[in-house]
């Protein structure tokens, strides 16, 4: 067990190289597993989230091999269509594999996915995209089971944009027969990068980055050559970590903002109002914050947070990915020492934050408990 010790007060400056989203590596390693060959990809972070990735696809029967920020996986050898319940519970991007599985091997037995504990993440809305695709699914003991001869193309609207289900889609239409149209769709920017290494592949997909995309189904794709796009909420991070210390941080390469801000806010003149319309449970950071001395209250799904001189130091828990990083941000703009533990939520989605803040001038460091 690990924590994170902060002496706040000093401004960072200088330049930070962000690294690679996580949230978009995580589907472009799943969609390997469409068709066989040696996939490459690049500027990979290194974090847990992606190690379980890597173990799962070993666990299927695939070949991995990752050095620095890059991997070749060769799917040819995929002997199960099982994700088994041990990986897929540390992580919910571990569904992804339902689609890419179906649609090559027409079975696929996926368990329900874990993850960050901030509310309910059903996957309602994947299992009834598949089924419009004409695949049979069922829920037993813990684990979704999907079986189709080949998927047939159809036209999907999402009662919610979920990227989630935009992902798994998109690559399950790939190898339909026939059109697949998912509208209202995710719009994010990992869509169109996926889209992009899909295409690169040799599937036909225009519209990405649109509440509209059309699939035109193909037989057979060729392995990925991509290198995966910049972290936005990393870079996101550093820019709010630059505000709050009154620096002066160029942020190269550069709506999970939601945590992070609040900590800016947090010093901000007036009152701020935050709406969290996504996911349930993601103010549990508020109660860290007020540790710090930040003046907020909580009204439904609204935080309103008064700005207050300053923050003073304590000993603060993380409860999320998030969360995690917004505690770490205060701890940088705060007075006195802050220890915030349970930081393996910190290692999920920032790939060395600690050394990156230190090399900008914080004063901070990772000691063992």
């Amino acid at each position: 067990m690990n924590k994170i010790v902060i002496h706040g007060g000093n401004p960072l400056n200088g330049t930070v190289q962000v690294s690679g989203a996580k949230n978009s590596a995580l589907p472009l390693l799943c969609a390997t597993l469409l068709t066989g060959g040696e996939h490459r990809l690049s500027n990979i972070p290194q974090l847990r989230d992606i190690r379980t990735v890597f173990e799962l696809l070993k666990t299927l029967g695939a070949e991995v091999d990752f050095t620095g920020d890059s991997a070749v996986i060769n799917a040819d050898r995929v002997e199960s269509i099982e994700a088994p319940y041990d990986l897929v519970k540390t992580m919910r991007a571990s569904v992804l594999v339902l689609g890419p599985l179906l649609a090559r091997y027409g079975h696929a037995r996926v368990s329900l996915p874990g993850g960050c504990a901030i509310g309910a993440r059903p996957i309602d809305l994947h299992l009834k995209g598949l089924a419009a695709m004409g695949a049979e699914i069922s829920l037993d003991h813990g684990y979704v089971e999907a079986r189709v001869e080949r998927l047939k193309g159809a036209t999907i609207y999402f009662d919610m944009p979920t990227v989630g289900g935009t992902e798994n889609l998109m690559m399950a239409a790939t190898l339909a027969e026939g059109t697949t149209i998912l509208e209202n769709a995710a719009c994010e920017p990992e869509i169109i990068d996926l889209a992009k290494a899909l295409n690169g592949m040799g599937a036909q997909i225009s519209g990405a980055g649109t509440d509209t995309i059309t699939i035109e189904g193909v037989d057979t794709l060729q392995p990925m050559n991509h290198r995966v796009m910049a972290d936005r909420i990393e870079a996101g991070t550093f820019m709010v970590a630059a505000a709050m210390t009154q620096g002066d941080v160029l942020v190269k390469d550069a709506t999970d903002m939601q945590a992070q801000f609040m900590a800016m806010l947090t010093l901000a003149n007036g009152t701020s109002v935050i709406a969290e319309n996504v996911f349930e449970n993601r103010f549990m950071h508020v109660c860290e914050l007020q540790r710090l001395g930040s003046n907020i209250r909580i009204d439904g799904k609204q935080a309103l947070v008064e700005g207050v001189g300053m923050l003073l130091g304590a000993p603060v828990m993380a409860t999320d990915l998030r969360a995690s990083a917004s505690l770490v941000l205060a701890g940088l703009a705060a007075d006195n020492t802050t220890e915030v533990s349970r930081i393996y939520h910190l290692d999920r989605g920032y790939e060395r934050l600690e050394e990156k803040l230190l090399a900008l001038g914080a004063d901070i460091q990772r000691v063992a408990i």
